[in-house]
């Protein structure tokens, strides 16, 4: 049995499909640690899995509330480039400190997250073997396809192309700080030259929430890399937040589900103009705010037209029962969106979800539109598509198959024991050729 060591970014969303990919190792006998900077021991609801802080000293307790509030809320440039730092800053400590706490705790092996570059830094600067596991959209880069964080919808022709490799041009400047970062830390650890995290990708296997059909057609993606659905527990787990109990909901009316998230769920502008929406289609609407606002403004929101207002939901079971969500195009959203056959209004507001939303649309399961910018008047119109047109409903059903099949956290599990197999055969060979 092996002892896993996870390195994720400090993102509740991040932790809790990971946390899902650990209890399963876990019941296959395996040891798991996630290691990160102290704050982040909250999002670990699973005690059979442990966690180990690093980085108190530049990363104090307290101070991750600060770095989520920049990301849900960047502003303009100069907010957007501070947040770009603070990505900058944790992947200089967790490489820095790191090697330390993988020698304390004996660290067999690394689960990676792909949106975090030292797991992957790490890992090859000590020679062991890791996994990256894509929580959200896979950062792999090819031609042809835009960048996950961009909003474009696929095409193929020469001017769409342009476009995608101008926007990467303008990505890879913005990130400029990022990738000096992720640059100066190969460096140090003796590794090739690399500046992006495309380039901090596993040669033993990669695994991805998504499945096939779900992304832009692929056609570089390399044989080691495995489509395997979204990452949920496969058994009941303790510590996950109270979720509320399913509300009474009326069987002669459509039933609308919201959310944007644990980041964005405190935007309470947006969810009153869905309210509106949704009172003005006489629907029945479920909030999920998922902590993000008070008891004054879940107030404010039955009155704007809500039927019901909760922080937390099963959000599994309410999908299963929706007739359509509205949602920031996270993708644990999406994904659960999609095996429950749930069509999806997609408003989306940073990171991936641009190019999340214009993967709902072009797999014909939704729609999208402006968070910012999109009055009531239509996103009821949108909303009343969703509910009213039938072609939504095929697609849904196609791509649900797709991730029925897919695997899942199983599938993901074994996928991982068996590349720390094959990493461990040359030199189970090389010890016998010396013996």
């Amino acid at each position: 049995m092996a002892h896993f060591g996870v390195v994720a970014p400090a993102f509740y969303s991040h932790f809790s499909a990971l946390g899902a990919l650990a209890g399963e190792l876990v019941e296959r006998g395996h040891r798991v640690t996630f290691m990160h900077r102290p704050d982040a021991s909250a999002y670990v609801s699973d005690p059979r899995a442990g966690f180990h802080a690093v980085g108190a000293s530049t990363h104090p307790p307290g101070s991750l509330a600060a770095v989520l509030q920049r990301a849900a809320n960047p502003g303009g440039p100069l907010g957007l480039r501070r947040v770009i730092l603070d990505m900058a800053g944790s992947t200089d400590m967790l490489c820095r400190e790191l090697p330390r706490a993988i020698d304390a705790l004996g660290v067999d092996a690394i689960i990676a997250d792909q949106m975090e570059a030292a797991g992957a830094l790490v890992a090859e600067g000590l020679g062991l073997p890791f996994v990256s596991v894509a929580c959200a959209l896979p950062v792999n880069r090819e031609p042809g396809i835009p960048l996950p964080v961009m909003p474009f919808d696929y095409a193929e022709d020469e001017r769409a192309r342009a476009i995608y490799e101008g926007s990467t041009r303008v990505y890879d400047w913005m990130m400029a700080p990022h990738r000096r970062s992720i640059a100066a830390n190969a460096r140090r650890f003796g590794l090739k030259p690399r500046d992006g995290l495309h380039e901090c990708l596993s040669p033993l296997a990669q695994v991805s929430q998504t499945v096939a059909a779900f992304d832009f057609p692929r056609r570089a993606l390399p044989p080691h890399f495995h489509h395997v659905g979204p990452l949920r527990p496969t058994g009941r787990r303790a510590g996950s937040p109270a979720r509320q109990a399913m509300p009474a909901i009326a069987a002669d009316r459509p039933f609308v589900f919201a959310s944007l998230g644990t980041m964005q769920g405190g935007r309470l502008a947006l969810f009153k103009r869905v309210a509106h929406a949704c009172r003005a289609l006489d629907v029945q609407l479920l909030v999920a705010h998922c902590g993000g606002l008070d008891a004054h403004q879940e107030r404010l929101l039955e009155q704007a037209g809500a039927t019901w207002v909760c922080d937390f939901a099963d959000q599994q079971a309410v999908l299963a029962r929706a007739d359509a969500v509205v949602s920031h195009a996270g993708s644990n959203t999406v994904m659960d969106a999609i095996a429950a056959r749930t069509p999806i209004l997609a408003l989306p507001i940073a990171f991936d979800q641009p190019g999340t939303a214009a993967r709902v649309v072009h797999a014909g399961i939704g729609l999208k539109a402006s968070a910012r910018f999109t009055g009531s008047a239509r996103l009821a119109r949108l909303l009343g598509r969703l509910l009213a047109e039938d072609h939504f409903a095929a697609r849904l059903d196609a791509l649900a198959r797709s991730v029925a099949g897919a695997g899942g956290t199983v599938r993901a599990a074994d996928i991982i024991e068996a590349a720390l197999r094959d990493a461990r055969q040359p030199l189970a060979m090389d010890a016998a050729s010396l013996g």
